[in-house]
């Protein structure tokens, strides 16, 4: 067995087609096609549904994945490992992101590029919450920062980083800028401007006005938290946005934003790695600089202004 042939067979099982795996992997489609067939035979399982095209993996194609995931992870730690204790920290690190957390990133990268001026970052910042533990859990990134997962998670390890409060962006010219708070009913009466209501952070505004019996209609629904500064800055929609974007965007000209009250609600963000032993170098790293940094003091109150 090749690590090549896991490769291919992870590469197949992510892309669902043979000729974009083959393109992933830089090779031509017959050369992945039989070695995912040599790797069959070898295991002695089916491990490919094949028709005329792709049409899925096997039950125990589906299983072996996992476990071509993990070794193929546990190869490049052990690579990692060595280069670091050989030169120090090169490798790359990858994170993923849900988009309200990804403001706070860059407290962490900053350090880390600091301490380890030859590691690298590659960084996801659309992911939703449910697949940002997929890809922990699955070796495909190092490490996620986003809401916290419920307790009993034994294949993971977090560390609380903040948490995330919500202010009202306005025009000046909406009644409720005019105050220096605003209340999740006065917000429930504006024209909002809101995330898809599958996300994560959607999620949590959403229980947070059910609770109080509320239940606002955005106007406009957008996957980006820049879009929602960009829908209130025409001065036609209001929206509710985390303390930490005022951290990286400021309140822009002719707007303002202002905490919300009654409740004042929180949502716990944390950095979320794989729990598992030696484990990733490059996602060790970044625990440490997490632990290190604390992330609350700045995103956890409105910036000065």
């Amino acid at each position: 067995m090749l690590f090549r042939q896991l490769e291919y067979l992870v590469a197949l099982a992510r892309e669902r087609h043979f000729a974009r795996a083959a393109q992933a992997c830089h090779v031509s489609q017959p050369a992945l096609s039989e070695a995912v067939r040599k790797l069959e035979e070898e295991l002695k399982v089916l491990l490919v549904r094949r028709g005329r095209a792709y049409e899925g993996l096997t039950p125990e194609g589906e299983r072996i994945v996992l476990w071509a995931q993990r070794i193929l992870a546990d190869r490049d730690a052990l690579r990692d490992e060595v280069d670091a204790l050989r030169t120090g920290l090169n490798g790359r690190l990858r994170i993923g992101s849900v988009p309200t957390a990804s403001g706070a990133v860059s407290l962490l990268t900053g350090p880390l590029c600091a301490a380890h001026p030859l590691a690298t970052v590659e960084l996801s910042t659309d992911l939703r919450s449910d697949e940002l533990l997929r890809q922990v859990r699955n070796f495909e990134i190092d490490a996620g920062i986003t809401y916290l997962p419920e307790p009993g998670s034994e294949d993971l390890r977090t560390l609380p980083l903040y948490e995330e409060r919500y202010v009202l962006l306005t025009s000046l010219a909406d009644g409720p800028a005019r105050h220096p708070e605003a209340t999740w009913e006065e917000a429930s009466r504006l024209p909002l401007c809101l995330l898809h209501a599958g996300m994560q952070g959607r999620r949590v505004l959403d229980e947070v006005f059910a609770g109080l019996g509320l239940a606002p209609t955005p106007r406009v629904e957008t996957d980006s938290v820049a879009s929602l500064f960009a829908h209130v800055r025409t001065g036609q929609w209001a929206s509710v946005v985390p303390y930490a974007w005022l951290h990286v965007f400021g309140v822009p000209p002719g707007m303002q934003a202002v905490p919300l009250v009654a409740p004042v609600h929180g949502a716990p963000i944390g950095l979320v790695i794989a729990a598992r032993e030696p484990g990733s170098v490059m996602a060790r790293a970044l625990l440490e600089v997490a632990r290190r940094t604390d992330v609350a003091a700045v995103l956890g109150s409105l910036p000065p202004g």
